[in-house]
């Protein structure tokens, strides 16, 4: 199991337009094989700051999905970025 998990920034002014262009990623990945969450959201506080969270089963089932990556036009409109792969070798309650 692994997690990708992060933040991106993108202009506050663009940031609705740019969720609004993921809608149709997180409907694919959330149906791709080995998905088991998946996640891009607009931040609460930060009004540049967008939240990512994928959750599968395994590198080969995220690099399937992945393949060439995002389109031009969102990464052209991202201004930074930080995001993380995690590897999980157990899960508990919290």
């Amino acid at each position: 199991m692994l997690i990708v998990a992060g933040t991106l920034y993108v202009d506050p002014t663009g940031r609705d337009a740019y969720l609004a262009s993921c809608v149709e990623v997180v409907r694919q990945a959330r149906s791709a094989p080995g998905c088991v969450d998946f996640a891009i959201s607009a931040d609460l506080v930060e009004p540049a700051r967008i939240n990512v969270y994928e959750r599968w089963e395994s590198d080969e089932r995220l690099l399937a999905f992945r393949g060439a990556g995002p389109a031009e036009e969102q990464v052209t409109a991202i201004r930074g970025a930080e995001v993380h792969k995690f590897r999980i070798s157990g899960v508990e309650a919290p």
